[in-house]
């Protein structure tokens, strides 16, 4: 089953109640009202509200306090008026949920205690269950009965960044363990990305069966691959995980960093949507992808910092790439960082609307 038809038996009550939205409809590349716009990362670390919730609560701990989950959540749509929802959580959150010593490091990002660099090691790597999070079930009902006709949206990290973490041990600039498994075990290599896919699968499904209406699949590190190393060796993983959840009709949308020699890969691994960062204009980029593929993005993070006429020129630009495509959702090419204006996005979100209004 594709996005673009519509689910019925398994569909919940939330994901029928925003079917018609901007956002989906763009996902399924029908017509729509105006652009949809969300922001990746939407809290932000940018946000006054989001700062005084989470004073003092390590991120792991708050991932996993329904309330402080739906507060989070829900803050970007009060404020800026998104066309969609993304759930506060972090990719590590299944990992830690099975039992991984790990933890989220201010300044420095997910730290892995024993990494995983033997066959021995993946022993620890056992299947996700839904009562490993639970709160994450409970947090969503919470939200979908807030969020109305507003989309949310699922997620999860690709098996490849999770690799990444696990073997490294942390965040790393070259990889070079990862890549030394990658090339010089591929067994093992690939016995690694087909648990963390079974892991990411089984956590997509658990966000989609409690009401989101749908996921996005991040594949942060991925642009540090050759596009052949990545059909070898990446792809089929991502191919499982988009196939574990193709049945619930909801759109799956890809996204990685850095991505665009393998944007038509990406898209080929099975996503609805995919996501384009700031490095390549949205019209080269679908000449990338292929036809049958919405794609998502892909304003210069950056640009939020210049001033309002710069911020809407770069916008314009960023839609008139957009002209043509069968379906577009407004993104930034990446996430809110932590220093940018709020108002700005505020703004943002209202030219985007009034520019596109049909």
């Amino acid at each position: 089953m594709s996005a673009n038809d519509r689910p019925t038996g398994q569909q919940t009550k939330q994901q029928s109640r925003t079917y018609d939205s901007a956002f989906l409809k763009a996902c399924r590349r029908e017509p729509v009202p105006h652009t949809p716009v969300w922001f990746m990362r939407q809290a932000g670390r940018s946000l006054p509200e989001y700062l005084k919730v989470r004073e003092g609560i390590p991120m792991l701990e708050s991932c996993m306090r329904p309330e402080l989950v739906t507060e989070i959540t829900l803050q970007p749509v009060r404020r800026h008026k998104v066309d969609a929802a993304i759930y506060f959580s972090d990719i590590v959150v299944p990992l830690k949920a099975i039992g991984l010593d790990l933890d989220i490091k201010p300044g420095v990002g997910p730290v892995v205690a024993d990494p995983i660099r033997t066959r021995a090691d993946l022993a620890r790597l056992r299947d996700l269950t839904p009562e490993d999070v639970h709160y994450v079930t409970e947090a969503i009902g919470m939200l979908t009965d807030e969020l109305g006709d507003t989309p949310l949206i699922g997620f999860a990290g690709a098996p490849f960044t999770l690799a990444s973490y696990l073997v490294e041990g942390g965040p790393s600039r070259s990889h070079e363990r990862t890549k030394a498994m990658m090339y010089g075990d591929p067994q093992l290599w690939a016995d690694l990305l087909d648990r963390l896919a079974e892991i990411t699968s089984a956590f997509l499904k658990v966000q989609i069966e409690a009401g989101a209406s749908a996921v996005q699949l991040f594949d942060s590190w991925v642009g540090a691959l050759a596009p052949a190393d990545y059909r070898r060796s990446v792809m089929p993983a991502s191919v499982k995980v988009f196939d574990a959840v193709a049945g619930y009709g909801v759109p799956r949308i890809h996204f990685g960093v850095g991505t665009g020699e393998l944007l038509g890969l990406m898209g080929e691994a099975g996503a609805d949507v995919v996501g384009v960062d700031w490095r390549v204009p949205l019209d080269e980029a679908a000449r990338r992808v292929g036809p049958g593929k919405a794609l998502q993005g892909n304003l210069d993070p950056a640009v939020l910092f210049a001033s309002t006429e710069v911020v809407e020129a770069k916008a314009d630009e960023v839609l008139a790439a957009a002209k043509g495509l069968e379906g577009h959702v407004f993104n930034l090419g990446h996430g809110v960082m932590p220093s940018m204006d709020p108002d700005a996005l505020t703004r943002l979100v209202d030219h985007v609307h009034t520019r596109t209004a049909v």
